[in-house]
């Protein structure tokens, strides 16, 4: 009885975990120390607080540090929106560059500011932002009306020969660049979080019964709060319904009128007749019924409509007009 030989299979190649390079870790960066945050995405796992890592952005590579961990599970293959994607971590040099930088930065804007009042130019230097690879300083100013600083341009360009921008900024910018505390103790939304500047009115404030007082309602930039548009949608939504202030309601055989709404407990501040307090839950003012009030008419008054009108009549006949003179 023989026995076939069979060749020995040929190992088989180990297949590459293609799951472990699609995970992506999410943190918070900061581009300066004093700076906005933004969540950027990584491959990379360990990353500490205060770890360097160039970042990829519009100009080119820059470097920015590690603030913390992004909120978010850790590791997982779902993608979500970032700001920013990181290339890799930073070494030993780009380290000692990135160390630098403010000091250069600091001494750009030195150089302006002196150039400023030689020129006697009427602008507020506010900041000053140079590419880590040097290609290009930025210079942030504030000023009441446009400002030539041609002259201005031509002696910085002299100076670091490199390109150089003025971009002129509102008192809202401003404030987001040079930080602070808010009247809520924590640190200003526009320089934590906020990307872009939402439009914000008076009726905001209104809507969420907040005092009118301006020093109460304005931030450091003496403009409205940003943070009057974070609950003015909900309690735009949660008002839907109530009875306007003002309006008189009838509820069990009584009427009330409304003094002021609370749209958090859903209730309806109301005063009778007789000048009684009574706090009507949504049940109840749902169930009462709006009392329409009687319209007064104006005695020997007549509408300019109506003037208008007779006044046209008049002028097509005018013989009717000349029997009444007669």
């Amino acid at each position: 009885m023989s026995v076939e030989e069979t060749e020995p299979a040929a190992p088989v190649p180990a297949q590459k975990d293609t799951t472990e390079e699609q995970r992506k870790y999410y943190y918070r960066i900061r581009f300066r120390k004093a700076g906005q945050e933004y969540t950027a995405s990584s491959q990379l796992a360990e990353l500490e607080y205060g770890n360097l890592v160039i970042v990829k952005t519009d100009h080119g590579p820059e470097p920015a540090m590690i603030v913390g961990r992004a909120a978010g599970v850790a590791g997982a293959l779902e993608v979500r929106g970032v700001s920013y994607i990181m290339q890799r971590e930073g070494t030993r040099e780009e380290e000692e560059k990135y160390a630098r930088l403010p000091i250069l930065e600091q001494e750009a804007f030195d150089i302006c500011l002196d150039k400023i009042r030689r020129l006697h130019l009427p602008m507020h230097l506010v900041r000053v932002e140079r590419y880590f690879n040097g290609s290009k300083i930025i210079f942030y100013f504030t000023a009441d009306s446009r400002v030539d600083f041609r002259e201005l341009v031509k002696g910085l360009v002299q100076e670091f020969r490199t390109r150089v921008e003025m971009r002129q900024i509102g008192v809202r910018h401003e404030t987001q660049m040079t930080g602070g505390l808010g009247t809520c103790g924590r640190e200003l939304c526009c320089t934590s979080f906020l990307k872009q500047f939402d439009s914000v009115s008076i009726k905001m404030a209104k809507t969420q019964d907040l005092p009118l007082n301006p020093a109460k309602i304005s931030g450091l930039c003496n403009r409205l709060l940003c943070c009057l548009t974070y609950e003015y949608d909900s309690y735009r939504s949660m008002k839907q319904g109530m009875p306007k202030i003002g309006r008189s309601i009838r509820y069990q055989d009584s009427v009330y009128r409304v003094v002021r709404l609370m749209p958090l407990q859903g209730s309806v501040l109301t005063i009778s007749e007789d000048g009684e307090e009574r706090l009507l839950g949504e049940e109840e003012w749902r169930a009462a019924q709006p009392v329409q009030k009687p319209r007064q008419k104006q005695k020997g008054k007549r509408s300019p409509r109506k003037q208008q009108k007779k006044k046209g009549q008049q002028e097509a006949n005018p013989e009717a007009k000349e029997k009444k003179t007669k």
